[in-house]
């Protein structure tokens, strides 16, 4: 989840992580293990003025699948559902209106089960963890690929996170 974010304009860091279990400071191995309840998430910095909220929820929602429970793709268990953290009423209030368009266009067949859960502790995942994308490109694409999540991503969008980084730069631009 980090790459589709990371270099837009506005976003000033993308910190993979932990949030939302029973233990502090999790390892990934504590924390692949689904027993200490924590999810896999991204903590991201940002310019509102550059990148809106609701941009960021209209990206995400092109980079998942919102209708399965057990997981994303190859990645199974709790530790891999879908969710978006609220931090305030504001975003909680955005991301309910965001899930509710996306429920309602019709895209899906199945039910959307995205949870919008307050914001937790959240731990960043180790060093090796960080930037997978940057540090092993190829192992990167091959298991982006494997998984189905280009696929499902072409299939249900159109597109391509690469499309959406470009279409996020040319938003900005048309509303500067």
């Amino acid at each position: 989840m980090v790459k589709p974010f990371d270099t837009l304009p506005g976003i000033h860091s993308v910190i993979s992580g932990y949030t939302g279990g029973t233990i502090a400071n999790p390892t990934y191995e504590q924390v692949k293990s689904g027993k200490t309840g924590h999810m896999e998430a991204i903590q991201i910095q940002y310019d509102p003025e550059i990148f809106p909220y609701e941009q960021l929820l209209e990206l995400y929602w092109t980079q998942v699948d919102p209708t399965d429970d057990g997981g994303q793709f190859f990645d199974r268990g709790s530790n891999y559902r879908t969710a978006v953290f609220f931090h305030d009423d504001t975003q909680r209030r955005l991301a309910e209106q965001s899930r509710a368009r996306l429920e309602a266009s019709g895209r899906f067949n199945q039910p959307i089960v995205t949870r919008l859960l307050p914001a937790a502790p959240f731990y960043p995942a180790e060093e090796e963890h960080q930037k997978f994308y940057q540090k092993h490109p190829q192992r990167y694409q091959q298991e982006r690929s494997e998984s189905g999540r280009d696929a499902f991503i072409v299939q249900t969008w159109g597109k391509t996170d690469e499309m959406d980084q470009h279409a996020a730069a040319t938003h900005k631009k048309e509303n500067a």
